[in-house]
């Protein structure tokens, strides 16, 4: 793992952890790699470890048991869908939208491309 000085690491870590729990590498119920594990496997600080893993217990998202570690909340994947379902609208969705204006391409050949995107991935996954 390549850390960005863009953003703290412990920002990246969970923002890790969180794309796990959406693809499903980190499942509900699970337990996750210990705060140690994480910092000997990365080469970092456990207390930035632990900044990462609080940040998603305070998000409802990780949950601590005692002597037994982090276990990814029921229903962590499907609360991070939806919020990012609702960035992408609101964030994302716009960039592009304002992306494909300014290189005055037309929406419909977009969509069109989009939608045979979909059509092979469709086709990839049967």
């Amino acid at each position: 793992m390549e850390w960005s000085d863009g953003q703290p690491i412990y920002r990246q870590l969970r923002d890790l952890v969180i794309q796990r729990v959406i693809d499903g590498s980190f499942p509900e119920g699970e337990a996750i790699p210990s705060v140690r594990q994480v910092a000997t496997d990365y080469r970092i600080n456990h207390l930035t470890v632990g900044k990462a893993y609080q940040e998603l217990v305070d998000m409802g998202l990780l949950e601590k048991r005692r002597g037994l570690g982090m276990f990814v909340a029921r229903g962590a994947r499907n609360s991070l869908t939806t919020d990012e379902q609702q960035r992408f609208l609101e964030e994302e969705l716009p960039a592009f939208a304002e992306r494909v204006h300014m290189l005055g391409m037309a929406m419909e050949e977009i969509t069109a491309r989009l939608l045979r995107v979909q059509g092979e991935r469709n086709a990839d996954h049967h």
